[in-house]
């Protein structure tokens, strides 16, 4: 945004649109064809500035088409063609208005819901994800604040002390430089702020080097949900690793090993010398990359037990047996008295199973009664023939006919997705 207001500044007017352009298909091979958007990385600001640059290109033409066919008669500073054009006048009210949309739809933006997908949510990816998630809706925040305060400060001297008669330094100070120092400062601020940041979790011996990487051995991380009827054997007195203060509700069975791969059989055994029972039934969850390296992934099984919780009054591991209504009305009111992985578990697995439930493989609904709200055991799960690994229905639930305006954000979608495909092969 910088770049494209000093350099409107230095060329012909009448080139400040294809310059805002340029400006936005610099911000998209960033943000959709970069090796970037493949590592653990937060893009919001970038997309956030993207949208901007978008509306703002927008608005200037659409406001000087109208002037050029005489359909609306503006100020020359807003016309480009003219001298002089004075693009913030545009540009940063414009950009405020935008961020106020995306700061209040932060949560459903594409870009952050194609994240989560990709390396799954906040409470997935740990103390990482706890602090991207603070910091993308501080980023959020300051952008509002900046696009705000510049807004007032640009409007009220061109209201109030601006003269069209003849353009002086201090006018130039006030559109294009006080700008330009701004959002300078406010990039050092955050630079600072980072490295402070790098500097606390360096010193408490959180961060990974690239060396470190390159050196860590690969590892598969194993989770085990062990079910009976709709019961699930559960430790309620797991210690909080995030404070290491208070209890929490996690399973008792989680394991490691220093392999590349595992085998079936292998999962089996584990599983089976945890619990003490071998007639169980294996199934895969789902899994994913961990969030430190490509090395480390983190799967996730069920082992379903047949009978009832009567014919296992114990087993090997330490825990008890929990109804999964009680752990679902737990999920539902109080959050965080589970793991941050059980939650995203639990979401995960009731998101797919309610979702396939309310709409068809199209996104929309099979019953007509909006009403409805479907419930599931973990019968219904053991029954199950869903692929818990496929994001399919994930995708469902956040884009389906409930939606307004379903069938042209549907069209919409396959315009820019093959625009993109496209864009990628050129």
């Amino acid at each position: 945004m910088v770049a494209v207001v000093v350099i409107c500044r230095m060329l012909p007017y009448y080139l400040a649109p294809v310059i805002s352009l340029l400006g936005v298909a610099f911000l998209y091979t960033m943000l959709f064809n970069n090796k970037s958007n493949n590592e653990f990385s937060c893009m919001i600001g970038p997309y956030a500035i993207f949208v901007c640059l978008i509306t703002y290109s927008f608005v200037s033409i659409v406001f000087n088409m109208l002037f050029a066919w005489k359909l609306m008669s503006i100020p020359k500073e807003f016309v480009f063609f003219t001298d002089p054009y004075i693009p913030a006048l545009f540009m940063i009210p414009s950009s405020f208005v935008t961020m106020i949309f995306v700061y209040i739809f932060r949560n459903n933006l594409s870009i952050c819901k194609e994240c989560n997908l990709k390396f799954g949510g906040i409470h997935e990816r740990g103390k990482f994800g706890r602090i991207i998630n603070y910091e993308s809706k501080f980023q959020l925040a300051n952008l509002l604040l900046v696009f705000g305060v510049l807004s007032a400060i640009i409007w009220s001297y061109y209201l109030g002390f601006y003269k069209n008669i003849n353009q002086n330094a201090r006018d130039w100070y006030v559109f294009t430089w006080l700008v330009v120092i701004t959002l300078v400062l406010d990039e050092l601020y955050f630079a600072m702020r980072y490295y402070n940041l790098y500097l606390d979790l360096k010193e408490n011996d959180e961060l990974l080097t690239p060396e470190d990487l390159m050196n860590m051995t690969s590892k598969i991380y194993l989770r085990f949900y062990v079910v009976c009827g709709n019961n699930i054997y559960m430790n309620v007195h797991e210690i909080d690793p995030k404070t290491h203060l208070r209890e929490i509700i996690d399973t008792p069975f989680m394991t490691k090993r220093s392999i590349t791969g595992i085998t079936i059989d292998e999962v089996k055994n584990i599983i089976v010398r945890m619990t003490g029972v071998d007639n169980g039934e294996l199934r895969f969850f789902f899994g994913r990359k961990g969030s430190a390296s490509e090395k480390q992934s983190i799967l996730r099984y069920f082992y379903f037990l047949d009978g009832k919780i009567e014919d296992y009054p114990s087993l090997k591991t330490p825990g008890e047996w929990l109804d999964f209504n009680q752990l679902k009305k737990i999920y539902s009111a109080s959050p965080g008295l589970l793991s941050d992985m059980t939650v995203a578990d639990t979401n995960r697995l009731a998101t797919i199973i309610i979702t396939e439930k309310l709409f068809n493989d199209k996104g929309f609904r099979k019953s007509k009664i909006k009403s409805y709200v479907p419930t599931f055991s973990l019968e219904e799960v053991r029954d199950s023939v869903l692929d818990f690994q496929d994001d399919k229905w994930i995708k469902i639930s956040s884009f389906n006919s409930d939606r307004r305006f379903f069938r042209l954000r549907t069209w919409w979608r396959k315009l820019m997705r093959g625009s993109r495909k496209k864009a990628t092969w050129m």
